[in-house]
């Protein structure tokens, strides 16, 4: 029972830290568990190892954390296992549905007031400690390495608290007895100045109703709530340290570059009135200047402008989700069934379990005869990502026939379930379209990234951008390795408004807040003569995020390859004699016969098993380590006839 929801739940719990060693002579307690049971620590007689691990129901590492301590000790039986709660926040209630939610096995206790974790000078969650039947502190630190904010390795590349466990049992003392910890601020209980000028009910409850709590409460995707005084006053701490460090509120543009619709930023007195709060104590107020609820427009379970026109699922089964683990990208098609051209004025993608979708990408997959330029990006769910601004004037034409493709990011959560992802989608009226929004991909799939390689450049250039309509948005796409992104334009010089040519940078891209950077005034694409990108990638050891540092990286759709890419945003005028002329368009005898000539030659060359089907394992090692998935359309691991073809006369019409 341990993985990472690493997007929107662990980038809130960035910061490590080694405290201090501990000096006390004495961190001998006795607790009543969950069940009224006397639970001890005590000094005794003889060769004695007990583990104290520090948790809390709302912190994601104490949650993925939670099954691996307890596997832990059913292999040591000889070891005794207590879990120590003292967050102010966590109730007796909230402990026991963490303990039957996690099937937590070993005893919990309640440190009302933080005094074992003041003996111990505990500081995050999950913190553990290793003692002797003296008392003595052997190991403290981290459970093992596999978890970090933001970050998920496959395995652990060490065991620090079993390795400590089966040491001291064999010669009495670890060869490592500190660790780093990733994790909660423990809530403490504070010493309240309650003639600070600053409380939760008058300035900070506004604040973070402004830039909170659109994710953190009921039912969104951020793991605790902040709506109240009691939820937020045990994670004040935490608060202060998040926004010093910049993970929160999300935003990850440099402000030098470019003015966004949907960015988020606290201004820097909100700031100081945060970090004078908790100074003070963190205060409550009187709860009667609490500010009123705020209604964050959402009437229904969705964002939407009203309720939708069409619900699509993206499977008519679901989606297995393991309790842990790293999951690759699934992806399924579904077949909506569009007899006509379709116009969408908004979506909205609804995952079935929340806690491990970590992103859904819809695409349009355009039939054949339709003109493939017009396939794209259809919506997306991505941690702290909203929903771009509505215009029933303009919308996303889906041709007849088209189906729909999900991408699905699973990030398992400690617990065995299932997933099935909806789309909601706003039909427009055809006769009030007067823009038409298009998602224009620029790429570069040609990169080699050596092993070891801190600053690896690769630049990419859109070239099919529109002449005509406006430039509304750009949102960059890189995996783990992806260290900073930058888009630049060229104008022309008939332009009456000077420009910054650099239009966003990204210094420091964070995988899993993927936004889309909404430009505050559109740019006419009359205005623009080029547009390029240019990325860096660390693949280097010390990026804590990178999955393999000795491995050279190439283009691939999996977390564990990268990607290059930037997606466009772009409203052209819509004539509806280009409507028909584009997706009806029929290709010529002549190109069809290429493109069939193109699909037998495909064929001879590597189907060895002259079966018409081309298997991963007969395609050279290039082609099966550079993007396969992006071939394999319908992702059963192998290549038909009718996915060469499509492929060929891609190719063909690009020409």
């Amino acid at each position: 029972m341990n993985a990472l929801r690493y997007l929107a739940l662990i980038a809130f719990f960035a910061a490590s830290a080694i405290p201090s060693a501990v000096q006390c002579d004495e961190l001998d307690f006795r607790l009543k568990d969950l069940d009224g049971n006397s639970i001890a620590l005590e000094k005794s007689l003889g060769s004695h190892l007990t583990v104290v691990c520090f948790i809390g129901t709302e912190c994601p590492l104490a949650k993925l954390y939670s099954g691996r301590v307890g596997k832990l000790a059913e292999k040591f039986p000889q070891v005794d296992f207590i879990a120590v709660s003292s967050n102010q926040q966590d109730s007796i209630e909230e402990l026991k549905a963490f303990r039957e939610r996690f099937n937590f096995s070993i005893p919990i206790v309640k440190d009302v007031a933080n005094l074992v974790a003041d003996q111990f000078e505990a500081e995050r969650t999950p913190e553990v400690f290793l003692v002797n039947e003296d008392l003595e502190i052997l190991y403290r630190g981290r459970i093992d390495d596999q978890y970090q904010p933001g970050i998920a390795k496959r395995n652990p590349t060490r065991d620090d608290l079993k390795i400590a466990i089966s040491e001291c049992l064999a010669d009495g003392k670890p060869s490592v007895t500190q660790t780093e910890v990733d994790g909660c601020l423990i809530g403490r209980i504070t010493k309240k100045d309650l003639k600070s000028n600053v409380n939760f009910s008058n300035q900070i409850s506004r604040i973070l109703q402004n830039h909170c709590m659109e994710c953190h409460r009921q039912g969104e995707l951020a793991p605790m709530e902040l709506s109240s005084f009691e939820e937020v006053v045990g994670w004040s701490d935490m608060i202060v340290e998040v926004i010093d460090d910049q993970r929160m509120p999300p935003w990850h543009a440099d402000p030098a570059h470019g003015e966004f619709k949907n960015e988020r930023r606290m201004t820097s007195d909100e700031k100081q009135m945060i970090r004078d709060w908790v100074a003070a104590g963190s205060p409550e107020g009187n709860p009667e200047d609490l500010p009123k609820a705020k209604n964050y427009g959402f009437g229904s379970e969705w964002r939407l402008p009203r309720e939708p026109d069409l619900i699509v699922d993206m499977s008519t089964d679901a989606s297995k989700i393991p309790s842990d683990g790293v999951i690759d990208y699934q992806y399924f098609v579904a077949d909506p069934g569009f007899k006509k051209d379709t116009w969408v004025t908004a979506a909205e993608i609804i995952p079935g379990d929340r806690g491990v979708v970590h992103h859904s990408i819809c695409f349009i997959r355009p039939p054949d005869g339709a003109d493939m330029r017009l396939g794209g990006w259809l919506a997306a769910y991505v941690p702290g990502q909203k929903p771009p601004s509505y215009d029933p004037r303009q919308g996303r034409l889906i041709p007849a026939g088209s189906t729909l493709v999900f991408q699905q990011h699973y990030t398992t959560n400690g617990q065995a379930t299932e997933d099935i992802t909806r789309i909601g989608l706003v039909l427009g009226e055809e006769a009030q379209i007067e823009k038409q929004l298009l998602t224009i991909i620029a790429m570069d799939q040609s990169f080699v990234i050596e092993a070891g390689e801190a600053n690896a450049n690769v630049s990419g250039k859109f070239k099919q951008l529109p002449k005509v309509g406006e430039f509304l948005g750009i949102s960059p796409h890189m995996h783990f390795r992806g260290k900073s992104f930058t888009l630049d334009a060229e104008f022309s010089q008939s332009g009456k408004t000077k420009r910054d040519p650099t239009l966003l940078k990204v210094p420091n891209y964070d995988f899993n807040w993927q936004h889309i950077y909404e430009l505050k005034d559109p740019i006419p694409l009359q205005e623009i003569n080029s547009l390029d990108f240019q990325v860096t990638f660390d693949n280097s050891s010390a990026n804590p995020a990178n999955p393999d540092p000795t491995k050279a990286v190439m283009w691939g759709d999996q977390t564990d390859e990268e990607m290059a890419v930037a997606f466009a945003f772009v409203a052209i005028p819509r004539t509806r004699q280009a409507d028909g002329n584009a997706q009806k368009r029929r290709d010529s005898p002549q190109l069809l016969s290429q493109a069939q000539t193109g699909v037998d030659d495909y064929l001879r060359k590597y189907d060895a098993d002259k079966n018409g089907i081309i298997s991963r394992a007969e395609l050279p090692r290039v082609v099966r380590e550079n993007g396969f998935r992006t071939l394999d359309l319908d992702r059963n691991g192998e290549l038909s006839t009718e996915e060469i073809r499509r492929l060929v006369l891609r190719h063909l019409r690009n020409k």
